[in-house]
């Protein structure tokens, strides 16, 4: 099988399918610089095209980010440069074409300079981009929402846009339009209708639902095809966080799922009754953590899969095509995981991701009628497939009982007295699992442990700990961070007198908090693009916090002033690093600079980097590696190891 050699150093044939040990060193991963483990994954994010014939990813290269479409056999790579844009998403329609959601800062309407989206078609050599407008190209913020792809080869995808920001005017309600992603072309599907901000179609594309929630006002509505009418199936008023349940899914056979939450809260895969809508059986679901997603055929008519995070990510295929598929590549690899990523639509080819928690991994392409599984890139193109430091999952109680889970990232080798670093993730409603983390793994290679709790209010867990979190942005979820110092000092491995936080994102945020409101616990903090002003963020982005009720920042402080650490750097008497991209789209910078200009003026211990084309994903290698050693020579200094 004949591969296109676009990242040159992952093309050892020889490369082996079997994740190994480092050498006997004084930290496992100490022999790798800053640089080794800020390189760029060569290739993120890969899908198959339809016919297995073309990848599609985001391709480093020369410490840059693309987007990579690469056929394999002959042909050249087309790389297309993302420029100031994030690229949000990306998805075959089929094999001449792609769909991809990109993201930026522009100016918009009466909101001056705002984040928006927009959906764009590609042509699969890289020749040619599609914007994808209405005729009047008025669009409104949030325009790439793509809910159906054609499934019989035309180039023809379903979104849903508003064509208006302000609820008063005409198109502030999303309407569902078809495209053609090779012209740009477009017709009118479904009108927008009061209170409908989503949709959801079946299989052949026909909009079958919609629903909404405004300031608690849900609605959703229901026809049996694009043929009929809609009908009110719920029409009320709910209670902040209160599961409504939807159809979520149409399959072949006429039965249809919805992904929803049980009396106990976990979210499980149900049969949907049409006739009362509402939920019948559960059919698949874990008895502790939520199902995550779930994974379907072209069509969207077979559920193929179903997604968790337990311990570490975990698919379990339903489908039997899949599961043998599964069994045969775990058969290929040794000491890692094989995670099916992508596949073509007659099963013959497989992206394969094989890695673990401790080792960065690398991406395979398995063909099943010769059984070959030759490489394709590495995660890292120096650490390759070497084991560092081990990882593990620990649980501890907060101080008020409830039971917090945590990833602990050890020295190799080393499990007393060390010292310790508190990673906090960001989102706030994700959470950290067993996977390789390159900040956590560095960090451990200099010889501190790295503990990532998953405070209350992070995802996975279920609703009543989603719930914890409420309200306690900055306060209780903030104590979970510091508790798990006093769990891991008391278990002896970690030396409570040395300890500094490290987050990005939330946890920035959740770094710059601890460093005003928990001084005593720290010797240190450093942030990478965290928010320090809540009420500036949210001016700059309603969308910030994702949430459709208004009352919703209220529930999570009576005032954002007193939670933003900007306001109290009076009160921080530890060394601070900031760090921050100015082309981040996400954060504006000002959130780091700002904190630095006002720590600065009190006379306190603080250092401010300014990435120039840094943005909010670390993108760039450079930026990086910038990083990186900032945070190495910080931590050498005021927390060594």
């Amino acid at each position: 099988m004949k591969i296109h050699c676009f990242v040159a150093a992952a093309l050892a044939a020889a490369l082996p399918m079997t994740l190994a040990a480092s050498p006997a060193v004084a930290q496992a991963g100490s022999q790798f610089s800053a640089a080794d483990f800020a390189a760029l994954p060569a290739l993120e994010a890969p899908q198959l095209s339809p016919s297995g014939n073309k990848i599609v990813g985001r391709i480093a290269v020369r410490g840059e980010q693309f987007l990579g479409i690469v056929p394999i056999g002959e042909g050249s790579p087309s790389l297309i440069p993302l420029g100031e844009n994030d690229l949000l998403w990306i998805r075959w329609v089929n094999e001449d074409w792609l769909v991809a959601g990109v993201g930026g800062d522009a100016p918009f309407g009466r909101s001056g300079i705002s984040y928006i989206t927009r959906a764009v078609g590609i042509k699969a050599d890289g020749s040619e981009t599609v914007p994808l407008l209405t005729r009047s190209r008025q669009v409104g913020r949030y325009a790439d929402d793509v809910i159906w792809v054609a499934n019989d080869g035309t180039p023809r995808v379903r979104m849903s846009m508003q064509r208006a920001e302000y609820l008063r005017e005409p198109g502030f309600w999303p309407e569902v339009l078809e495209f053609d992603v090779s012209t740009g072309r477009s017709k009118l599907i479904t009108d927008g209708r009061e209170g409908i901000f989503s949709w959801i179609t079946d299989g052949d594309g026909d909009v079958r639902v919609g629903i909404g929630n405004i300031d608690g006002k849900y609605r959703a509505i229901y026809r049996d095809s694009d043929r009929d009418g809609f009908r009110d199936i719920i029409d009320r008023q709910v209670a902040y966080r209160e599961q409504v349940t939807k159809p979520d899914l149409f399959l072949a056979d006429g039965t249809v799922l919805s992904l929803a939450e049980g009396e106990d809260g976990i979210r499980r895969i149900y049969r949907y009754d049409l006739a009362t809508m509402a939920l019948g059986e559960p059919l698949y679901g874990d008895e502790a953590h939520d199902i995550l997603g779930y994974r379907t055929n072209a069509d969207q008519t077979k559920l193929l899969g179903v997604r968790y995070l337990n311990e570490g990510p975990e698919i379990r295929w339903l489908d039997e095509d899949l599961a043998a598929i599964q069994a045969e590549v775990d058969g290929k690899v040794t000491g890692g995981a094989a995670t099916i990523v992508s596949y073509s639509n007659d099963y013959g080819r497989v992206l394969v991701h094989v890695g673990a928690a401790d080792s960065p991994g690398a991406y395979f392409l398995y063909d099943r009628a010769s059984g070959e599984m030759p490489p394709i890139a590495f995660d890292n193109r120096t650490i390759r497939l070497a084991k560092l430091n081990p990882v593990s999952t620990i649980r501890y109680a907060a101080r008020d009982g409830l039971p917090i889970e945590a990833v602990l990232t050890l020295p190799r080798g080393r499990s007393e007295n060390l010292p310790l670093i508190v990673m906090p993730h960001g989102g706030p409603f994700v959470r950290d699992y067993e996977t390789y983390d390159w900040w956590a793994q560095f960090l451990a290679s200099r010889g501190y442990a790295v503990v990532q709790p998953n405070y209350r209010g992070s995802s996975g867990y279920g609703r009543a700990f989603a719930l914890a979190g409420d309200g306690e942005w900055g306060r209780k979820m903030q104590d979970d961070l510091n508790d798990a110092i006093t769990h891991l000092a008391g278990e002896g491995i970690a030396d409570a007198g040395r300890v500094c936080i490290v987050g990005g994102s939330y946890g920035g945020y959740a770094a710059m908090r601890a460093a005003q409101r928990d001084s005593d616990l720290y010797r240190c903090a450093v942030s990478f693009a965290g928010v320090s002003d809540m009420n500036r963020m949210l001016a700059h982005d309603k969308r910030f916090l994702g949430n459709n009720f208004t009352d919703w920042l209220s529930e999570q402080a009576p005032d954002l002033s007193d939670i933003s650490p900007i306001n109290f750097v009076n009160d921080i008497r530890i060394p601070l690093l900031l760090v921050h991209g100015k082309e981040d789209l996400r954060l504006p910078e000002s959130q780091s600079r700002e904190m630095y200009e006002r720590m600065r003026a009190a006379g306190k211990d603080v250092t401010y980097i300014e990435q120039e084309e840094g943005d909010h994903g670390l993108s760039r290698e450079e930026d990086r590696v910038e990083f990186l050693e900032a945070l190495e020579a910080f931590l050498a200094e005021h927390n060594p190891a």
